[in-house]
């Protein structure tokens, strides 16, 4: 119910800033210093889980990474990375997945996977404001995820011949559906995910972000588990494939240098 409340007290505010209907970082500076950030809401709530829930390992996140983050203070400024105990590049969904299931002996799947994660996600990331994005490829496969995340980003595909580079680079300024474009590769707007979605009234991780995209204008086989670059029909792919970390890595890659500002703040 707060959220709600919250996020109508918001709506309102933004059309008495903004006639034009953009959010300029000033605007949202100032929502922010009236305390009108649903956002913040669900950041305490992540903060709760990270220091409050357990699996039946008995553990819960402060029980390995220090009370209030104290050893993550700085680490979703190199995310996404290759980790070794997991074998893969993670996002930051990814990472706090294997750890909830791997040990904390929590389940992570699904829906109610989700209710934890994208809190904890957006905590986490918080810990890291006012820091450059700092994303490096020294593993192979960190290389390997890279080019794929670029090929897609330019690769036209489905029934409307869309690509990442289409509405984000050559589109970019312009409005689609009342919402304007953003640049994230040329703006380094990465920094600023997650990103409390007012329309949806959701704090979205770059997961959520891309998957809603893929589903508008991309092609995903679930039957294959895989894209199918030859079909004109859309599926929404499921979390915590490799294609989506790819397109991660390539935009957090992007954004080198910007200092983190989470949760950001959309429409």
């Amino acid at each position: 119910m707060r959220r709600v409340v919250l996020a109508s007290l918001l709506g309102g505010a933004l059309l008495l800033t903004s006639k034009a209907g953009a959010i300029t970082p000033d605007q949202i500076k100032e929502l922010k210093e009236l305390g009108l950030s649903p956002a913040d809401v669900i950041v305490e709530e992540g903060k709760d889980y990270y220091h409050n829930l357990k699996g039946k390992n008995g553990k819960t996140c402060a029980s390995c990474h220090g009370q209030d983050g104290a050893n993550l203070v700085g680490a979703y400024a190199k995310m996404p990375r290759y980790y070794t105990d997991i074998k893969k590049v993670a996002d930051i969904d990814i990472r706090i997945k294997a750890c909830m299931e791997k040990y904390m002996g929590l389940s992570a799947k699904g829906k109610k996977g989700r209710k934890y994660i994208v809190p904890l996600a957006a905590y986490v990331a918080t810990l890291s404001n006012g820091m450059p994005v700092n994303v490096e490829l020294k593993h192979p496969e960190e290389k390997r995820l890279y080019e794929l995340g670029k090929e897609l980003w330019y690769k036209r595909v489905g029934a409307r011949d869309f690509s990442c580079a289409v509405c984000h680079e050559v589109l970019a300024g312009k409005r689609i559906r009342l919402q304007k474009l953003g640049a994230p590769v040329r703006d380094k707007l990465y920094a600023h995910w997650p990103a409390y979605r007012i329309s949806k009234d959701k704090l979205w991780t770059m997961e959520d972000r891309i998957r809603g995209c893929y589903k508008s204008f991309f092609l995903y086989d679930p039957k294959k588990g895989n894209f199918n670059m030859k079909k004109n029909w859309v599926k929404k792919p499921p979390f915590y494939i490799e294609e989506v970390v790819a397109l991660e890595l390539f935009m957090k890659r992007a954004a080198n240098g910007a200092r983190i500002e989470v949760p950001g703040l959309l429409r």
